[in-house]
């Protein structure tokens, strides 16, 4: 038997009814949450995985955290710090990635220009 369109609009009521008390409150903290959110894809696309693992699975732990405080009526005037705590871990972690990243590459062109000036200097290169 398949529903007649009566039977799915009143579904769709009566789940926009449940969910209509969570609205504005997951509106009013929708903010800080997308932010941690962004942050730690930030840090993540920075590799920070590799650089600053220590960092980034905290970021996420707290992002969980923030995450479960917005479900949790209880929780919820927790979740702007838990938040924004990922959100500062995950930029953290990522400015460590960038720099480990920036660090390396200027190792490296610290070593060709040694390994020009040599060839330069003993007249290798000719």
């Amino acid at each position: 038997m398949t529903a007649s369109f009566a039977q799915i609009r009143r579904s769709l009521y009566v789940i926009a009814f449940a969910l209509a008390p969570l609205s504005p409150a997951m509106a009013q903290v929708a903010p800080e949450l997308t932010e941690a959110e962004q942050a730690v894809q930030r840090a993540t696309q920075a590799d920070a995985d590799q650089y600053a693992p220590d960092l980034i699975s905290q970021a996420r732990q707290e992002l969980m955290q923030a995450q479960q405080a917005a479900l949790d009526r209880s929780q919820r005037k927790q979740l702007p710090a838990l938040a924004r705590r990922a959100a500062v871990d995950a930029d953290l972690a990522r400015a460590r990635s960038e720099e480990a990243v920036a660090t390396a590459q200027l190792q490296q062109r610290r070593a060709e220009v040694s390994q020009l000036q040599n060839t330069l200097g003993t007249g290798e290169g000719r």
